[in-house]
């Protein structure tokens, strides 16, 4: 399998956390978000419609989108299970994943960022105030979810699920960019937990064949 990422993206970050949680062996291929890589004409033709990271290649299925591709690893390798197979629990991990990669993630990824600087002509300091603002709406709503239906270490339960695998990139980024997280202790605490898992541990930024400082 092929791994088309980068390695400060956070979508590109849950792949590698669900690659690694199954066990999958993969060859990562670094695709350069910051110089436009992922806009190049061979990349959109031959891998990526969307012209995003990550995508995936499985012999000879290519698919992008992380959580289509989180979805399609949990259907063809189903051990562990990110997604659980009771009804209820499955919609509640679902309702926090959406809740990351619907609400938080898409108003702040790297190319709004760069929209509101480079057309908007927002200051780095709008641009951060921006960031900020939407990770305290955002994650006012996980650390609600967790504290009235989580339980166990990870996000619901005793084994990381598909919530916890958007929780953990998130948070990362959040920290990276300064943002003030106290206010979140519940969430803080899956955070680091997962900081000690092994799968977590590999999947990291800083532990990627394309990372820079």
């Amino acid at each position: 399998m092929q791994l088309y990422s980068f390695f400060n993206s956070s979508t590109s970050y849950r792949v590698r956390i669900a690659l690694a949680l199954k066990g999958l062996a993969f060859d990562t291929i670094g695709v350069n978000i910051r110089v436009g890589e992922h806009r190049a004409e061979a990349y959109v033709d031959e891998v990526n419609p969307s012209a995003v990271v990550p995508a995936i290649v499985d012999g000879d299925f290519t698919l992008g989108q992380s959580l289509a591709i989180l979805d399609y690893l949990d259907a063809k390798y189903p051990t562990p299970r990110l997604l659980p197979q009771d009804m209820q629990a499955r919609a509640r991990v679902l309702e926090l994943a959406a809740l990351i990669s619907c609400d938080i993630h898409p108003v702040n990824n790297l190319r709004i960022l760069k929209y509101l600087q480079s057309t908007l002509g927002l200051t780095a300091a709008q641009k951060d105030a921006w960031y900020q603002h939407w990770i305290a709406e955002g994650m006012a709503g996980v650390e609600r979810l967790l504290t009235k239906h989580g339980h166990g270490p990870w996000c619901f339960g005793e084994a990381p699920t598909l919530a916890d695998v958007c929780l953990i990139p998130q948070i990362a980024n959040a920290r990276r960019m300064g943002c003030d997280l106290s206010a979140y202790p519940r969430a803080l605490a899956v955070f680091e937990h997962a900081a000690a898992h092994p799968a977590f541990v590999a999947a990291a930024p800083d532990k990627q064949p394309d990372f820079t400082a």
